[in-house]
C-alpha cells in the first residue's frame, strides 16, 4: 500500500468514513465511470436500512448507497469473507433499494433503476474472469430475438431493451486479478486488491485517492478505530483460512487411515463438517449474530446455538 513512504486506507474503510463526503465523490465517480464505461456523477449519498453500520457487519461488509445525476440508485458493497448465500443477498439488496424508494400510492413510473456493485475478497462462484456483469435479457423462445422497448418507452426511459429497466449487477472478484494493470479499470482493481497506486497514474480518481486516503491523514481516534478494523478483518481471514486447512488436513488424514476411496470421501466430509463448526464457534466467540454465522457457514441455527 506504500506511496511516498505512506500507507493508503483500505477501500472498505474509506467507504465508511471518507467517500461519503461530497468533496471526495470524485474518487467513487472515477471508479464507477471506469466500471460502467460511461460517465457517472454522484448526486448524493443516501441513507438506507441496508447501509447502516451495525455490530454484525462492521468486519465483513460495507455498503454505500448513492444516487447519480440520472436519478438511478447505486449500491456498492465490499464483502471481506466468504458467504454461502451472497448471491441471494445481492438480489435482496436491489429489491430492498427499489421498495425503499417507492411509496404506497406512487405510480410504477417511480420505480428506479438500480446498479449493484459487489467487491468481494473471496471466490464467489466459479469462473476465469475477475469482473462479471449481469443483467436481465428477455429472449424470444421461438425467434431468439431480444425484446426491445417501444418507441414511446425508449423516448421516456432513454433505454433500448426491456431488460435495461431492471437491476444490473457487477461482481469484482479482486483476488482473481493477477496480471499487469493495462487499463484504468485494471488500475482500480489492483488498488482494491492491494492498495497500490502507481506514482505516475493518470486516472483522476486514483490521483485524488493518493491524497485523501492516506493513513497519516487520520486523527488519533480515527487511526485507532481503523487499526481495530484492519485487525478484525485480518483475524477473520486467519480464522477462516486456518479452519479450512485444518479441516481438509483432518479429512485427508482420516481418509488415508481408512485406506479406501470411501474412507477418503467420508474423511473429507467429516473434515469439512468440523471446519464449519470450528469457523462457527470462532465467529460466535467474536459476537456475530447466529443468522450471520449460519449464512456464512451453512450450518443450521440450532446447531450453532449449541456450540
Amino acid at each position: 500500500m506504500a506511496y511516498d513512504g505512506d500507507n493508503l486506507i483500505r477501500f472498505d474503510w474509506a467507504m465508511k468514513r471518507l467517500l461519503r463526503q461530497k468533496a471526495n465523490f470524485v474518487v467513487l465517480e472515477s471508479f464507477l465511470s471506469e466500471l460502467f464505461g460511461e460517465r457517472v456523477k454522484i448526486k448524493n449519498i443516501l441513507e438506507s436500512e441496508g447501509n447502516k453500520e451495525s455490530e454484525d457487519d462492521k468486519f465483513n461488509r460495507v455498503d454505500l448507497f448513492a444516487e447519480n445525476d440520472k436519478g438511478e440508485l447505486l449500491l456498492v458493497e465490499v464483502q471481506n469473507t466468504s458467504e454461502l448465500y451472497y448471491f441471494q443477498r445481492m438480489l435482496y439488496g436491489t429489491s430492498k433499494a427499489i421498495t425503499e424508494y417507492i411509496y404506497e400510492g406512487d405510480k410504477y413510473s417511480a420505480v428506479r433503476k438500480v446498479y449493484s456493485v459487489n467487491i468481494v475478497y473471496f471466490d464467489l462462484g466459479q469462473g476465469n474472469d475477475y469482473i462479471y456483469h449481469g443483467k436481465s435479457v428477455f429472449t424470444g423462445v421461438h425467434t431468439g430475438d431480444t425484446l426491445r422497448l417501444s418507441v414511446k418507452q425508449r423516448d421516456t426511459f432513454v433505454k433500448e431493451e426491456a431488460g435495461d429497466l431492471f437491476p444490473e449487477y457487477y461482481i469484482l472478484r479482486v483476488d482473481e486479478f493477477n496480471r499487469h494493470a493495462v487499463t484504468p479499470l485494471d488500475e482500480w482493481v489492483r488498488f482494491l486488491k492491494s492498495g497500490t497506486i502507481d506514482e505516475g497514474t493518470q486516472v483522476e480518481g486514483l490521483k485524488v485517492a493518493k491524497k485523501v486516503l492516506r493513513v497519516s491523514g487520520l486523527s488519533r481516534e480515527e487511526r485507532r478505530a481503523y487499526d481495530r478494523h484492519v485487525d478484525a478483518v485480518r483475524v477473520q481471514w486467519d480464522v477462516l483460512n486456518t479452519a479450512r486447512e485444518e479441516g481438509l488436513d483432518e479429512g485427508r488424514a482420516e481418509g488415508r487411515a481408512e485406506g479406501r476411496a470411501e474412507g477418503l470421501a467420508e474423511g473429507l466430509a467429516e473434515g469439512e463438517a468440523k471446519e464449519k463448526r470450528r469457523i462457527a464457534l470462532n465467529l460466535k466467540r467474536q459476537g456475530l449474530p447466529v443468522d450471520i454465522i449460519a449464512g456464512s457457514t451453512g450450518l443450521p441455527a440450532e446447531e450453532i446455538e449449541k456450540l
